[in-house]
């Protein structure tokens, strides 16, 4: 069965609905973005003492505690099965455009592998290994990369891609 280049030949309702659902979607991504901008303020120090504490660090202006094996636990559990889902909606519906197979299966393989670096090192990091920050921040940085290149690849086949 041939699915590359598909989505050209989707119903208006179907093209529709995904169109509504990479926004939605997008919408909770930039949320959690700026969430993690609030909270690490996107370099490695803010980060190693967001998930580590700063108790030690006399000029901090907020107080951080490290966080218990339970908190730990519970962010990098619930962060990999929801962004597992996530891309793997993202990847089915990436499959059906028409662009470039290679980069088409580096969008689909790579947030997989970003997700478990990012989230198994933030765990790995909480156990003492400081230098892992560096690879959460480039498996972010990747993951985020092709979550923005999947969505507006995706968009861009629906609204403006009329190949038949």
């Amino acid at each position: 069965m041939q699915i590359h280049g598909l989505i050209h030949q989707f119903p208006k309702e179907i093209k529709s609905l995904i169109l509504i659902f990479i926004c939605v979607l997008s919408v909770g991504f930039y949320g959690g973005l700026s969430f993690v901008n609030n909270t690490t303020s996107m370099n490695s120090s803010e980060l190693e003492s967001h998930y580590l504490g700063n108790e030690n660090d006399e000029a901090a202006e907020i107080m951080k505690f490290k966080k218990s094996e339970s908190e730990i636990l519970t962010i990098v559990h619930n962060h990999i099965l929801s962004l597992s889902v996530i891309f793997f909606l993202l990847s089915l519906i990436l499959s059906t455009t028409s662009i470039n197979k290679k980069f088409k299966y580096f969008l689909m393989i790579e947030p997989f592998l970003s997700v478990i670096l990012t989230f198994g090192g933030i765990y790995l990091l909480w156990s003492g290994v400081t230098w892992f920050k560096y690879v959460v921040i480039f498996s972010g940085i990747l993951m985020t990369f092709s979550f923005v290149s999947a969505t507006l690849a995706i968009g861009y086949q629906i609204l403006f891609s009329k190949k038949q």
